[in-house]
């Protein structure tokens, strides 16, 4: 057996691991024959896609249909004179989530990345390019400047008052009274009826309202499956596997029948209530049991240790369970949100005018007869754009409640 001595030791290089763009393609996309065939033969197939549909859409597609009808698209059929209140509400909406941005990014050394101004500078860019947004550029481009600048404030006032993100939350809880206010009118604002909301505006409306309702009611409901109490944990149970098996078309139509029945006639909610609160009951049935996989992923350790140092059981589910349960089920509750989200495109079966609704109203026009592929592929953009921006939002809340060593 021979050993190694310090002569040849030192003649020997270490491989070198090449970092490098053309590296990493060989190495896993051209590694052998039959990869490098695989990749020719995906690369060639959604090469030619995307082809197709950019010749299409140059070419073929006939898009007058989308900046003829986008206030339809945005708000439906909302008096054109009272827009100055939607603007005003998406000011808010921009300024809050500017300060939540520079709360949550208080502690990193550049909050402006190259990234970040590259993407800022594609939205200025879209807005100030896209037909449709190009009228509305004068108002457009101040909500990024706005988000921006109270990026730039809040993390600053995150840095002086580190307890600041309560107060953050607390706005954006009255921020949704405000959007009542600003939408419905009232208290010095002429009204409006909720049969003129409409569009995405309405979409948007439902889906965070049947977020806000359904959350609790589903927190409430998976603690019951997991209850000592007989009674509650079958009641919670039944309502859950109840609801489980009903779709939620049937949901939809139930609520805008049955709801008015257990009301007095002059009280009976009108029909986008009755829609809101068909959504949360029916959504907090399947987050409960998202909730329940986290409850049951903490491990029991940490009831007894709690227990141990003597905090009794709502302290403990409060303090040591549920942060825990919750922050497990941020992927699945996240996921429930964008269904709920999508949703709300069944509203336009029961007569509300949401997004998809007022898309199908336009492609009723004989004017746009056949503008299916335009209308529709527009609308599956904005679709796309919130959806993944809820998934963003759930992976950076993930990375900042990461606490794994």
């Amino acid at each position: 057996m021979t050993s190694a001595t310090p002569d040849s030791l030192s003649s020997a290089r270490p491989d070198v691991l090449a970092l490098g763009p053309v590296a990493w393609a060989k190495k896993n996309l051209f590694s052998d024959w039959f990869n490098s065939l695989l990749t020719i033969v995906i690369v060639g197939i959604f090469g030619w896609g995307i082809f197709r549909l950019v010749f299409w859409a140059l070419t073929v597609a006939q898009w007058q249909v989308i900046p003829n009808n986008f206030g339809l698209f945005m708000t439906g059929t909302f008096p054109s004179g009272l827009y100055p209140r939607i603007w005003a509400l998406l000011a808010v909406i921009c300024g809050l989530a500017g300060l939540s941005w520079g709360v949550l990014g208080r502690n990193v050394s550049t909050l402006f990345s190259r990234n970040v101004l590259i993407g800022l500078g594609s939205i200025c860019a879209f807005i100030v390019l896209f037909p449709p947004t190009r009228p509305s550029s004068l108002q457009l481009l101040p909500m990024v400047a706005l988000v921006a600048g109270a990026a730039a404030a809040g993390r600053q006032i995150g840095r002086k008052f580190p307890g600041v993100g309560k107060g953050i939350s607390l706005a954006w809880f009255l921020s949704y009274f405000v959007a009542l206010w600003l939408l419905g009118g009232g208290f010095g604002l002429t009204k409006v009826s909720t049969n003129d909301w409409g569009g995405l505006v309405l979409t948007l409306f439902t889906a965070v309202s049947g977020i806000v309702l359904c959350f609790p009611l589903g927190l409430l409901l998976a603690l019951g499956r997991r209850s000592a109490l007989p009674v509650v944990r079958w009641l919670a149970t039944a309502y859950i596997e109840l609801v489980r098996g009903v779709p939620l078309v049937a949901f939809l139509f139930m609520g805008q029948v049955m709801i008015p029945l257990f009301l007095p006639i002059g009280s009976r909610p009108d029909r986008i209530l009755r829609a809101v609160i068909a959504l949360a009951l029916f959504s907090a049935a399947y987050l409960a049991e998202n909730v329940r996989a986290g409850l049951q992923a903490v491990p029991r350790g940490q009831r007894e240790a709690a227990m141990s140092l003597g905090l009794n059981t709502p302290a403990t589910l409060g303090l040591i369970i549920l942060p825990q349960a919750l922050k497990i089920a941020i992927p699945a509750i996240v996921g429930q949100f964008i269904s709920l989200f999508q949703d709300t495109t069944l509203l336009s079966i029961v007569g509300l005018a949401e997004l998809l609704g007022i898309g199908k109203s336009i492609l009723a026009n004989p004017a746009y007869l056949g503008r299916y592929a335009e209308v529709y592929l527009f609308l599956a953009v904005i679709y796309w754009f919130f959806c993944y921006a809820m998934s963003l939002a759930s992976r950076k809340i993930e990375e900042k409640l990461n606490t794994e060593h």
